[in-house]
């Protein structure tokens, strides 16, 4: 992404990009700047995009080869076109794409034994989107909001991303809210983020679990039918609560093996900041019961598929057998 920046502040493009990678948000950043950075001033119409696994070669071809209308670049977009992991003849184009022309490939996947993405690395620019880390995570959240004219400390940085996830997309979105709800105020507090921010499923689902561990029952049973107010299906919840017992389960495993907080984020799919959290939690349960809560759950889940017992009681039945 660097390398990325620097052609666009020098106004110097490779031939062809390949944006690739499980964070749409960059992807889609990335491939607007781009496009954008190439076109400069000139006629929209030197905009071409594709997309999609139907696409017809020649097509993208014939407008590669198209001069630009009035203008230095012609950009053509080609998204979604599955190329990249299976044979493609526009691997022989890349080495003589016109210099008038900038391709830029989107894909979430691609082969890199294939002969198109060989290609675009030898000739052009390659990109892996991925999710930032931690660090860069929160360094984007404090510098969006620091061009608002706004600040927040680290552990504030932390509650939203536990409250709201580490989608890209959806924090832009709920940094938005913030600034607007915060308004004239320097300083966003945990308060403007519960007042405004919309809450993942996963955390009504990890704080359910929290009073489920300490034999909170009304309260744990007062989170699920907060879950069902959102429109949450019974049986999505039921799969989450499933999906909370097994990582409460895990996290305990490999605490006992002494494994460090780094390793068992990345076995448990998590942010590494809440790790501590998942660990606290997993005290409140013995393995034992864990492994049967899991056990108990996927019966329960049987009856609802089998249409034996209706969903809504099933998480219930789930939420008082622990809580007690």
């Amino acid at each position: 992404m660097k390398h990325i920046n620097e052609h666009i502040k020098q106004k110097q493009f490779a031939p062809v990009y390949l944006l690739y990678g499980e964070e749409a948000y960059l992807k889609r950043l990335y491939r607007n700047r781009l496009r954008d950075a190439v076109l400069g001033d000139g006629d929209p119409m030197n905009s071409s995009y594709f997309q999609g696994k139907h696409i017809e070669e020649r097509d993208v071809l014939e407008i590669a080869d198209t001069l630009p209308f009035f203008a230095e670049r012609r950009v053509v977009v080609i998204e979604e076109s599955g190329w990249f992991k299976r044979q493609s003849e526009v691997a022989d184009y890349i080495p003589q794409i016109p210099s008038s022309t900038i391709l830029i490939f989107v894909e979430s996947e691609v082969d890199k034994r294939n002969r198109l993405y060989k290609a675009v690395s030898k000739h052009g620019t390659v990109s892996e989107m991925k999710t930032p880390s931690e660090k860069e995570l929160k360094l984007w959240i404090a510098s969006g909001l620091k061009r608002s004219g706004k600040k927040l400390t680290e552990r504030t940085i932390e509650y939203l991303l536990e409250r709201v996830g580490t989608d890209m997309e959806l924090l832009g979105q709920e940094i938005e809210k913030l600034v607007c709800y915060a308004y004239e105020r320097e300083v966003i507090t945990e308060e403007d983020i519960r007042a405004i921010c919309v809450e993942q499923i996963t955390g009504k689902v990890f704080q359910m679990m929290e009073a489920i561990g300490m034999k909170q029952k009304e309260r744990a049973l007062g989170y699920y039918y907060d879950l069902l107010a959102l429109r949450e299906s019974p049986l999505s919840i039921l799969f989450l609560t499933l999906r909370q017992f097994h990582l409460l389960l895990q996290a305990k495993e490999l605490n006992r093996l002494h494994t460090d907080s780094k390793t068992i984020a990345a076995r448990l799919g998590i942010p590494p900041f809440t790790v501590n959290r998942y660990l606290a939690q997993a005290k409140n349960f013995p393995s034992a019961v864990l492994k049967e809560a899991m056990e108990y759950g996927l019966e329960r889940e049987t009856e609802v598929k089998t249409g034996r017992m209706d969903a809504q009681i099933a998480v219930e039945l789930l939420i008082l057998r622990y809580s007690s």
